[in-house]
């Protein structure tokens, strides 16, 4: 498990890695990234209340250099990743080594059932796991037992990950697809099932989602770019979405100067397309968000945008070959 800056999640995280139903031996491996807000002092702890906890110095911070310090310090055949946002269900291994037995797959894993504790936490849980917000994967939406393109987090064969080189730790986000392309195109297979679900908690604030989707898109677009022929039509839908609000702005606003100045009004049109994707915001909230209360509701109308926007500003950019300049300025 890569930890970093993460003090209000990782004791949740690692007690339900300690709680694990299964029979065998475990060790629970923290890559440590170097933390300020106290997680270090709370890791410290965790591990001298349990022998099977170790800690490891992540000096690097990243989250796939995290991972490779784990792999390479493991004992053990398998490799179960672990996210500090995330709670294990008590058969989560036994689950996965049985299923990693059965298929002979390289990477098992399942779901990634978002749970929020708050209005703002529910509605990001509601943009995960509907077609509206994230865009359908298994791993956000369920799905049928299969050979998959990638899962969430993954339950691994230490052999495969050696095979394949283990992480590439010049991709910040978007590691665990990278990885499972390799592991599929070696001849291994990823495999989804909906019987692995993993309890994970949203950002609590805007703030915290726009910088997570503004990373994890600008990370995507970099995918995009390196393996054109790898992406589905859904990583492209954000980034048509914020070019065309744009354009409709721009299209708008020109309309509103020239239609003042005697010239053609027809420009004005533009304003229809942010008005379609206003009204589809609104229609997603209706459906989806109010099921889950009025406030749930309200924050939906703001949390759907946002995902939205960031994912595609940021894909958009990486797509343009500048995560390596946005990454150096931002740690992302």
């Amino acid at each position: 498990m890569p930890v970093l800056n993460d003090a209000s999640h990782v004791r949740q995280a690692v007690e339900s890695i300690l709680a694990q139903e299964y029979v065998g031996p475990v060790e629970v491996l923290i890559a440590l990234g170097p933390s300020i807000d106290g997680t270090t002092e709370l890791v410290a702890d965790l591990a001298s209340r349990d022998e099977r906890i170790r800690v490891l110095d992540n000096e690097i911070g990243s989250t796939p250099a995290g991972l490779n310090l784990g792999i390479r310090a493991a004992r053990f055949p398998v490799v179960v990743r672990v996210d500090s946002h995330s709670m294990l269900r008590p058969d989560y291994t036994a689950v996965a080594v049985e299923t990693l037995e059965r298929t002979g797959a390289d990477n098992v894993g399942g779901i990634m059932d978002a749970q929020g504790e708050t209005p703002f936490e529910r509605a990001v849980a509601i943009a995960y796991t509907t077609k509206v917000g994230l865009g359908g994967s298994a791993f956000h939406v369920g799905g049928s037992e299969g050979p998959a393109e990638t899962v969430y987090l993954g339950v691994f064969r230490r052999d495969a990950l050696e095979r394949v080189g283990l992480f590439d730790e010049t991709i910040k986000r978007g590691q665990d697809w990278e990885l499972n392309r390799r592991l599929r195109e070696s001849g291994g297979i990823v495999w989804f099932t909906p019987s692995l679900a993993v309890t994970y908690r949203p950002r609590s604030s805007v703030e915290r989602l726009a910088r997570q989707m503004f990373s994890t898109g600008l990370w995507r677009g970099e995918l995009a770019r390196r393996f054109p022929s790898s992406n589905g039509i859904r990583y492209f839908i954000p980034p048509l979405m914020v070019l065309g609000v744009t354009v409709g702005l721009i299209l708008g606003v020109v309309g509103i100067f020239t239609a003042a100045t005697g010239g053609p009004a027809w420009p004005l049109i533009g304003f229809a397309i942010p008005a379609v994707y206003l009204l589809f915001v609104l229609a997603s909230s209706l459906a989806y968000a109010l099921r889950g209360g009025i406030r749930t509701a309200g924050w939906f109308v703001v949390v759907l945008p946002t995902i939205h926007v960031t994912w595609g500003v940021g894909f958009v950019l990486g797509f343009l070959a500048l995560t390596g300049n946005i990454a150096r300025h931002t740690g992302r």
